[in-house]
């Protein structure tokens, strides 16, 4: 089909994974209700948790994960595709930052691992070292999904343009970045990089995120979004868990791309210094 109503799932995931699993499938089925067929929720759906003990305690296997397969039955279901953003997964002595695609019949179509990891000191104290936690995704990751075809980025992943033109180059009609922003960045750059991959590609960005403060002390930005291929906002929410919908129609990617077909105009990349070897014998 090349027409259908997507949803992105704003929630505000705490400590209690039951609990986060009711408020899902909460907004899941309002979603499923209003004609929504592609659902999407945000990265760590499943638990919010910066005590890194109480994590490893808390999180299970992809095997044994309750989110993931509670998701897998409400798919099932309601008939729907679902592409639950990310959870947190047991990966060997680490964690995985997994997102999952799931088809209308419940089964998993495509998994991917976040590839960049957040290790930043922010301008207002705040610290993170994703990579103390988790171990990186190695590979990009494009499937099918409700008719059209998804490439799967998860939060950081936004601020690379280079992993979001590789997927369109690819065929992607929806590229994603179901996040966690932090309230600071995601003020100063959220919705701006949302649209810049939207237009530099020509794709639509379906983007999923964590709203408010959290029961671990953070607190994330929201504004879940939704942004089509000529950089237009068609759906966007504030820091409130909710659910926003937008209608995604195919043509308006062939139509964007044959308007500007940067992707066929896009070039390997040569540098060449000049003038330093110069420079450094005037010194």
């Amino acid at each position: 089909m090349s027409r259908f109503v997507a949803a992105v799932l704003q929630m505000r995931t705490g400590r209690d994974v039951a609990r986060n699993i009711d408020d899902l499938l909460g907004l899941a089925s309002d979603a499923a209700a209003q004609g929504a067929r592609f659902l999407q929720s945000p990265e760590m759906s499943n638990i919010l948790e910066r005590d890194r003990a109480r994590l490893f305690e808390t999180v299970r296997s992809e095997e044994e994960d309750p989110m993931l397969a509670a998701v897998r039955d409400f798919a099932r279901r309601y008939s729907v595709s679902f592409h639950l953003g990310s959870i947190a997964v047991k990966s060997g002595d680490r964690l995985a930052n997994r997102g999952f695609l799931i088809d209308a019949e419940g089964e998993i179509t495509a998994s991917y691992g976040k590839m960049h990891l957040f290790d930043v000191d922010l301008p207002n104290g705040e610290s993170w070292r994703e990579s103390a936690t988790y171990q990186a995704g190695d590979c990009a990751v494009l499937a099918p999904a409700a008719g059209a075809v998804l490439g799967m980025g998860i939060c950081y992943d936004l601020r690379f343009p280079a992993l979001f033109h590789a997927l369109a180059k690819e065929g992607a009609d929806i590229l994603t970045a179901p996040a966690c922003f932090t309230r600071q960045t995601g003020e100063a750059h959220w919705q701006v990089l949302q649209r810049a991959r939207a237009i530099e590609t020509g794709s639509y960005m379906v983007s999923a995120a964590q709203g408010g403060r959290h029961e671990d002390g953070r607190e994330s930005y929201g504004h879940s979004i939704i942004v089509d291929p000529w950089g237009r906002v068609l759906a966007e929410g504030d820091d409130a868990p909710g659910i926003f919908l937008a209608e995604i129609d195919l043509e308006r990617v062939r139509e964007a791309r044959s308007r500007i077909p940067a992707l066929r105009h896009a070039r390997s990349i040569t540098v060449s210094r000049q003038g330093f070897i110069a420079e450094q014998a005037a010194e």
